[in-house]
């Protein structure tokens, strides 16, 4: 995938996109408005279209107001693309008054704590996806799976958790996006039974990521560098509650890059948090997660802009990164809860990196912990999936200008880097 164009895709996909399925392109035809968003809603959960907005409340509702035109004006979505985006915002919808519902319901569960959570959070493409797989395989840990950000209410049963039906929705919605594009499972896999990173519980509050990472929606993207994110953290942690109600108390174990554009916000929803972050040739995490991106955007819309991507990436982790220096500088951020490593060593030892990070935070790694997540590695080694080719060359960006952009971050963390092409 190059330029704009979204590359080659299977026989089925262009017929939808044509307009051959009747069902699927009635679907796509309708606006993505909050009146008709509520209004399908409220048919299926009986209620009225004024009832589902007042329950959203405002927050949700001024998010709405930015990104539903977005995805009209600016997304350039195909059938396919609409169809998947307005079952998407569906679920994101009945999901959200779902849980307020339940909270509602059950107002103890609010004062459910989540003592210590652990964030894995270092920019993207830099080893986080494979570090959190391996602190899953700790008995001591939870780590939230697909099926559980996307569809959290009810708390999962104990003793039926592993049949319970959510699994296969949100597998299948996860799944998706790999079926249209085949490229993207070697770059990212997704299931609803593997771990899965925060930004789809904080898409419950319509403030993430998540949509920037599938659609290119401009407005939205800057509301969202401007906007306040504290109910996106709120919503999380309420997520995170109703999860652990029926179950044992665990440390949690999450993981997202997108925490590093709002560290002092998750800091005041989580004050006692540990933070992992890990660090990568920044040149490389730009071409690595522009076509992540890319890949995503092509399953949703035949215009790709990977040098758009590219330069909005740019300029949003040049400057976290920086303000990520700035915070292990002033102290805000506590060392003998935060830890540093890097890519290189990762792939080096993934154990010995594990281990280092243990011991920093004072917790223990049993031989048992340990052999379970050799094991885990031996069974997911890195390109089992297919390979991930990817190039700065591509990007638009000079080399030169973006290695003075990041200059100050990969000095004060001591990357590795190396040449780009």
């Amino acid at each position: 995938m190059s330029g704009t164009d979204a590359g080659a895709r299977p026989a089925w996909v262009e017929a939808v996109n044509r307009g051959d399925v009747w069902p699927m392109a009635d679907v796509a035809a309708a606006p993505f408005t909050v009146d008709r968003l509520a209004g399908e809603a409220g048919s299926r959960l009986g209620c009225t279209p004024a009832e589902i907005t007042d329950s959203l409340g405002a927050e949700s509702m001024a998010a709405l107001e930015v990104l539903l035109p977005a995805l009209e004006d600016e997304a350039r979505l195909t059938i396919l693309g609409r169809w998947i985006t307005h079952r998407f915002l569906g679920r994101l919808v009945e999901q959200r008054l779902a849980l307020d519902a339940y909270c509602a319901r059950d107002p103890g569960v609010l004062d459910e704590p989540i003592d210590e959570p652990w964030f894995v959070a270092g920019a993207p493409r830099t080893g986080t996806t494979a570090l959190h797989a391996l602190l899953a395989q700790d008995p001591c840990h939870r780590v939230p799976e697909g099926w559980e950000l996307l569809r959290p209410v009810p708390p999962p049963d104990p003793a039926t958790r592993d049949a319970d039906v959510r699994i296969a929705l949100a597998d299948a919605e996860l799944r998706t996006p790999q079926v249209v594009v085949s490229g993207i499972v070697a770059i990212h896999e997704y299931s609803g039974r593997m771990p899965k990173e925060c930004l789809s519980a904080m898409s419950l509050a319509f403030r993430s990521e998540e949509f920037v990472a599938r659609y290119d929606v401009p407005s939205y993207d800057a509301w969202m560098r401007a906007c306040d994110m504290r109910p996106a953290y709120e919503t999380h942690r309420r997520v995170l509650q109703v999860l652990q109600r029926r179950s044992p108390r665990r440390r949690w174990v999450l993981k997202s890059p997108v925490h590093l554009q709002n560290l002092p916000v998750l800091l005041d929803v989580y004050p006692d948090a540990r933070l992992s972050f890990t660090h990568r040739d920044p040149l490389v995490v730009l071409a690595s997660v522009t076509s992540l991106i890319a890949s995503m955007r092509a399953a949703h819309s035949d215009v790709v802009d990977v040098v758009g991507i590219a330069r909005s990436h740019a300029t949003l982790y040049g400057g976290s990164l920086d303000r990520l220096v700035d915070l292990v500088d002033s102290g805000t951020l506590d060392p003998a809860r935060t830890t540093q490593t890097t890519f290189a060593d990762f792939l080096t030892d993934p154990l010995a990196v594990v281990a280092t990070i243990y011991a920093h935070l004072g917790w223990s790694l049993p031989d048992a912990t340990r052999a379970a997540m050799a094991a885990y590695g031996e069974a997911h080694p890195q390109g089992r999936l297919g390979r991930h080719d990817y190039s700065f060359a591509g990007l638009g960006l000079d080399a030169a200008t973006e290695r003075a952009r990041f200059a100050r971050y990969v000095d004060r963390f001591a990357v590795p880097v190396g040449s780009v092409s």
